[in-house]
């Protein structure tokens, strides 16, 4: 496999000397341009007042100047993609040296502060794991993405999505590809709404009243040359009389047909661009070859459908021109555009959701695989059967959204013997982070992504957790509620009871992840509520890691038995410096630093 870091530095400095070479063709044609102009202007003068040159011989700098325009813009066109080109490597070596937060998409649209995991895990917003992993450029490819995220998949998608993104790994001139076409295309497509318009029902009459339209428009155009040829009126004013009765009865159906299609020519046309270069590629696996296949069903490709839309639409957009008005009437210019694109829609209206469908599934792929090239040593994890059990066993997990050089590795495992872990540690010394570590690369796995560490091995898993909860004025909760709250989701998941979160069949067992878990409320409650609550998830098969700083806490282990383990996190003072190594231990922790804490900021203790 080749040196990612090393790979994208070529493919810039290549991006880069196209850049530079197109700038000089682009500044030597303007040139050229401005020379023809001045040309043009001096054979005008020998044209128009010395009669020295025949006036057609103007001609010449028309056509040339013509010329040049056309080359100057495919010019400017070959910049502005290598350009682009040179942006997405520039994001791919940010990515690789840990400086890619604020650079990429954030996924806010997809927040949802009810979701189970997806807050405390940090999957959306800016330095979060979807800008991290996200090099879609369309909609679809960010909304599947989104998709996989939330919801765990189950282990045949999983397994064959890991073969997917092993084949793409190495393509990057389809990730580039994608990459350039898809960032212009990105303000253009509405492809939801796309894809309902072509499902929709018929609009426009059939066959008869299309030929109807198409006689009345012929015999307009023939009444029109009649009357410049013979003055003779009567025709063209019968059969535009006729055409006004015809309009008038088929008009809001023809403006529901052309005001449903929310993509102008342009974001079409690129559209078909993105299929057309996916139709190019060549694959191994089956279902990538399915999606080539479908692309190019019945020997009419996707991207050639698409661009006989864009022509349509291309009529449509200059129906509210100038032209478009004085045509109306005696064309039924709208009434035409209509039938044309209601035809397109019987013909092919049903391949617009599957090629939607393919464009986005192949974009979400193509991120992973793009993370997986970026990150060669992160491995697939591996999901294994431990006698319908649930079970997690990581060595050296890190976080992805922490800096290589700052990551701390430890090795968690959670299966029959050691069911949960109880995690103690002084403020500030990581346990927050460790569940966040368990809980994001649970969700890489059950997502089909490789995963930050040197192995993981599990069953798969339904993910909840409730590291942070905050209290809320305009609903009246307070911290404590809004954390019961959360944690009553969590146990809709541990009854198979999973509301809005749609998860794979084989994902049965639950992984808890609780910070400070009751920490709004006294030491006592606590106490009795932690060893209910974990009890009552443990009689539901599941496993998990809970974190607390209050020491008493660590003393249910003995009533729960030996399924519950003590861990610990710790601090260390050097040259009286506190100092965190994030080291995971065994027992339970033996000091706190909350007053050294206070001291070293100044308050007296």
């Amino acid at each position: 496999m080749s040196d990612p870091r090393v790979e994208y530095s070529k493919q810039l400095e290549t991006c880069l000397q196209v850049v530079a070479a197109k700038n000089r063709l682009h500044i030597q044609v303007g040139n050229f341009k401005l020379a023809v102009v001045a040309g043009g202007l001096v054979l005008a003068w020998f044209c128009l007042h010395k009669e020295a040159l025949p006036s057609y011989g103007l001609a010449v700098p028309g056509l040339l100047y013509l010329a040049l325009a056309f080359s100057h813009e495919k010019i400017l066109r070959a910049r502005s993609r290598a350009e682009s080109a040179a942006a997405f490597f520039r994001r791919g070596i940010a990515r690789i040296e840990d400086r890619w937060a604020g650079m990429g998409s954030t996924g806010d649209r997809f927040r949802n502060p009810e979701h189970v995991y997806a807050e405390d895990l940090d999957l959306f917003g800016r330095g979060c794991l979807f800008e991290l992993l996200s090099t879609a450029r369309l909609p679809m490819g960010e909304n599947q993405l989104a998709e996989w995220l939330c919801a765990p998949s189950s282990k045949a998608s999983i397994l064959e999505r890991q073969g997917l993104i092993a084949e793409l790994r190495e393509k990057l001139d389809l990730h580039r590809d994608l990459a350039v076409t898809g960032d212009e295309l990105r303000a253009r497509l509405n492809p939801e709404s796309l894809a309902g318009w072509a499902e929709g029902k018929r609009a426009m009459p059939g066959a008869a009243s299309r030929v109807a339209a198409t006689v009345l428009a012929l015999a307009a155009v023939a009444a029109i040359l009649l009357y410049l040829g013979t003055f003779t009126y009567w025709p063209i004013l019968t059969i535009l009389l006729v055409e006004v009765f015809f309009r008038r009865a088929l008009r809001r159906r023809a403006e529901a047909v052309v005001e449903g299609i929310s993509c102008n020519a342009e974001g079409l046309l690129l559209f078909a661009d993105v299929l057309q270069r996916l139709e190019q590629e060549t694959f191994v696996s089956s279902r990538l070859r399915e999606f080539s296949a479908e692309l190019k069903r019945d020997g009419r490709p996707a991207s050639q459908i698409i661009r006989k839309l864009a022509r349509i639409v291309y009529w449509i957009d200059a129906h509210h021109s100038l032209i478009g008005h004085v045509l109306e009437v005696p064309l039924l210019y709208t009434l035409q555009v209509a039938f044309a694109a209601e035809s397109w829609r019987q013909h092919y209206g049903l391949r617009m959701r599957a090629s939607v469908e393919i464009v986005g599934e192949i974009e979400a792929l193509i991120s992973l695989a793009t993370y997986s090239y970026e990150h060669p040593t992160d491995p697939f994890p591996e999901f294994t059967h431990s006698a319908g059990e649930a079970y997690f066993h990581g060595e050296e997990l890190g976080h992805p959204l922490i800096a290589a050089a700052k990551c701390v590795q430890n090795s968690v495992r959670l299966d029959q013997d050691t069911r949960v872990l109880l995690v103690s540690g002084s403020n500030m010394s990581g346990k927050s982070t460790l569940l966040r570590v368990v809980g994001i690369n649970t969700a890489l796995a059950m997502a089909g992504a490789p995963i930050r560490g040197k192995s993981l091995q599990l069953t798969p898993l339904a993910i909840g957790t409730r590291i942070h909860s905050t209290d809320s004025l305009q609903e009246g909760r307070s911290t404590f509620y809004t954390e019961i709250l959360h944690i009553r989701r969590v146990f809709d998941l541990a009854n198979g009871n999973t509301g809005n979160v749609n998860l794979a069949q084989e994902a049965r067992h639950l992984l808890f992840l609780f910070d400070e878990l009751l920490e709004g409320t006294n030491s006592k409650d606590r106490r009795i509520g932690a060893e209910g609550l974990i009890r009552a998830l443990l009689q539901r098969r599941a496993i998990g890691m809970v974190t607390t700083h209050d020491l008493a806490l660590t003393e249910i282990t003995a009533a729960l038995g030996n399924t519950i383990r003590n861990v610990h996190l710790e601090d260390q003072v050097v040259d009286g410096q506190m100092r965190f190594d994030y080291k995971l231990r065994d027992g339970v922790v033996t000091k706190s630093n909350a007053l050294a804490l206070m001291r070293l900021i100044g308050l007296e203790t």
